[in-house]
């Protein structure tokens, strides 16, 4: 019988971040000015970051040394397991072979900490006191408020106002570790204020709650703003976790045909897939292996947005990055995988889909919790609904393995527990959750406000 838990030993865990910019066969594309549309400079990022994370952002290195501090943080809870579902492809009768790298393991009970923590580092280091950040369904917020009180930081999490609500218990997590948490939008800033005006029922979005930390960063000296997918630095932070994925099915003898993994801002996708990806780059891989991004179709930001220049919130305070998007403005449904309601995608993943070297797919929300549901009873876990995602997509590679009676090895990323999505799974139980599928109407109005870069 093979292992079902294929554990890492302490010694093994990764002593440096993998940078996928040194692989890319096109360099990656410059973030813009917001206000100018000229090439970004490091200036206009100094108000809000530490110049380490601005330097990491733009590194072309392929490998960045973790610090110490960071390393003997994560070695709580680091190495990740990775987990073959033996029982989930019993149930499938498939004769793929299916594995999956559970990050729910963290004390957040995410994979948000794997940058949390080094961003929380280089903050304090630079004398930083305080943090303002955003959240969707609350994982991120969880996971830099933890890291904020590890490290002595004052921290205040603008939470998106319908996971807000539908997620209280997230929202506990962060006060009692010891974060300011607020709805969004909120009348504490001057991009808040202005959404409540147009609409006072907002249900709000990451663009939104984005836009209001920002301000609440770049108006006070004490504060800086953490981010916490999307940007290259956070990407390159989560290949700890494909690093050590890359070790594990080693010891299991085994090596990918695809890599899947649920897709918000990018940082759980690339986490996982970057490093493997780098080997294809290289021409290292030992398969022509395939690599899969997940979406709600509540949310298609790769399978149905642009491929242009945007920016990362409503109120064009960010900088202008080349992505897949619906549109700044765009306000998604109030879907339960509150984690991916951004209307933008990062720039990397954007531009490898773009490229060639991935692809995309979306799913509505009751097919992903019939997946979830399936997961649950097979492997005892209860996944988040945004890593169940990533579970719908895997069942139907293996389903499709099945009909071709191919041995296909599937790896995918269960990127956090769903403990505190109870109430989504009710819903699910109770037939009360709804499918939401984008307008058409919606998505062009959306669009038609990117701005015209030439």
């Amino acid at each position: 019988m093979p292992d079902r838990r294929i554990q890492l030993p302490g010694k093994d865990m990764p002593t440096a971040w993998y940078n996928i910019m040194a692989d890319m066969k096109n360099p990656p594309t410059p973030y813009l000015n917001p206000a100018t549309q000229e090439l970004l400079t490091p200036d206009l990022l100094t108000p809000i970051f530490p110049m380490a994370l601005i330097e990491q952002e733009v590194s072309q290195q392929r490998w960045i040394d973790i610090p110490g501090e960071v390393i003997d943080i994560y070695r709580q809870f680091r190495p990740a397991p990775l987990h073959r579902a033996l029982r989930l492809e019993q149930a499938l009768g498939t004769p793929a072979r299916i594995y999956y790298k559970y990050e729910g393991v963290s004390p957040a009970g995410s994979h948000k900490p794997n940058t949390a923590i080094p961003q929380a580092f280089y903050n304090k280091q630079a004398g930083v006191k305080r943090l303002a950040t955003e959240t969707g369904a609350g994982q991120w917020g969880c996971a830099l408020s933890l890291a904020c009180t590890w490290f002595g930081l004052e921290c205040t999490v603008y939470m998106v106002k319908v996971s807000f609500h539908q997620k209280p218990y997230r929202k506990t997590m962060m006060r009692l570790w010891g974060s300011e948490v607020i709805a969004s939008p909120s009348d504490r800033t001057h991009a808040g204020r202005a959404i409540l005006e147009q609409n006072p029922d907002s249900l709000g979005s990451l663009g939104i709650a984005i836009s209001e930390a920002v301000e609440d960063a770049a108006t006070r000296t004490d504060t800086n703003y953490a981010l916490g997918s999307v940007l290259n630095h956070v990407l390159m932070h989560q290949t700890v976790i494909g690093l050590e994925a890359q070790q594990q099915m080693a010891i299991a003898g085994d090596y990918p045909d695809v890599v899947i993994g649920c897709c918000g801002g990018g940082s759980n996708f690339g986490g996982l897939a970057f490093p493997f990806m780098g080997e294809k780059l290289r021409g290292e891989a030992k398969k022509d292996i395939r690599f899969v991004g997940v979406e709600p179709a509540a949310c298609p930001t790769m399978t149905r947005g642009e491929y242009r220049f945007d920016y990362g919130d409503v109120a064009k305070s960010t900088p202008l990055v080349k992505m897949y998007t619906l549109g700044h403005n765009f306000m998604p449904a109030g879907i339960h995988a509150g984690g991916l309601r951004y209307h933008g995608m990062s720039g990397l993943v954007s531009q490898l889909l773009n490229e060639g070297y991935m692809e995309a797919v979306a799913y509505p929300q009751i097919p992903v919790f019939e997946a979830a549901a399936l997961f649950a009873r097979t492997e005892g876990l209860v996944p988040a609904p945004e890593s169940s995602h990533a579970i719908r997509a895997a069942i139907d590679e293996a389903l499709k393995a099945k009909a071709n009676n191919e041995e296909k090895v599937i790896l995918f990323g269960l990127s956090g527990h769903g403990f505190l999505d109870l109430g989504a799974y009710e819903n699910y139980l109770d037939g009360k959750l709804e499918d939401f599928a984008l307008p058409e109407n919606e998505l062009c109005a959306a669009l038609a406000e990117l701005p015209i870069i030439p």
